[in-house]
């Protein structure tokens, strides 16, 4: 089997996900939901939008989850640790797990709609 036949077999199975819409599930597995708290609400008046996100994503992979679920363009993402709490059962002792929050800026006058049914 030649090279060239190696190349449009890869090319065939990028077209096939395109199709299939591959881009938007990858998205669902990078944001795990919005944040709906006094603070979000605070940040959403100034266009900024709080997400939890799993805990091997980028910045990058976030702008483009976003566009690909929201349809609109951030100007910039921020992104923080966050470390669980240890919590103890009575001599059970635990630790809620850790995660990975971001803060999504948008530009003026653009919105995302997060507290639907909430």
């Amino acid at each position: 089997m030649a090279t060239k036949d190696l190349y449009k077999d890869d090319k065939a199975k990028d077209e096939t996900k395109k199709a299939t819409g591959a881009k938007a599930s990858n998205a669902y597995k990078v944001l795990v939901k919005p944040l709906v708290t006094e603070k979000g609400a605070h940040f959403a008046t100034e266009g900024k939008y709080l997400f939890e996100v799993s805990a091997d994503t980028n910045k990058v992979e976030i702008k483009k989850a976003i566009s690909d679920v929201y349809g609109v363009k951030p100007t910039d993402v921020n992104i923080m640790n966050v470390l669980g709490k240890a919590k103890r059962f009575g001599r059970i002792k635990g630790k809620r797990k850790d995660w990975k929050k971001a803060i999504v800026t948008l530009k003026k006058g653009e919105t995302i709609n997060v507290y639907e049914g909430v």
